[in-house]
């Protein structure tokens, strides 16, 4: 991937993108948020902003997993994910389009993976 290609789409460059993780064809736009930052498909992303959203100054480039979902107070759905090259978290807003069945799973994976064994719960 070039530096460009990091960047972000520019205003007459291309229209959408290739998921790193599934390779599908991702438009730019996004329903709901401004800066299309994950593939709607699979929820990964690309390390691509620094400091602020949209800012594409990120150098490391790297696949984004997405690990968790948090909520904002007014009930609006974040994603989180971590940085598979150099670690960081970034909180990335979910777009209209995302696939809800992967949200979901993303959301319930601590109930499905506790850290404990869940045999512990019965004892208590």
């Amino acid at each position: 991937m070039t530096r460009d290609q990091r960047r972000g789409a520019p205003r007459d460059g291309p229209v959408s993108f290739r998921c790193g993780n599934c390779r599908l064809d991702v438009s730019y736009r996004a329903p709901g948020t401004a800066h299309r930052n994950h593939c709607p498909n699979c929820l990964w992303s690309r390390h691509l902003d620094d400091d602020r959203p949209g800012d594409r100054a990120a150098e490391c480039g790297s696949l984004m997993e997405p690990i968790a979902v948090t909520v904002r107070g007014d009930g609006e759905w974040v994603l989180v994910h971590r940085c598979g090259g150099c670690d960081e978290l970034h909180l990335n807003r979910t777009a209209a389009d995302d696939n809800p069945l992967i949200l979901l799973r993303v959301a319930v994976r601590p109930l499905a993976q506790p850290p404990f064994p869940l045999e512990h719960i019965g004892r208590l």
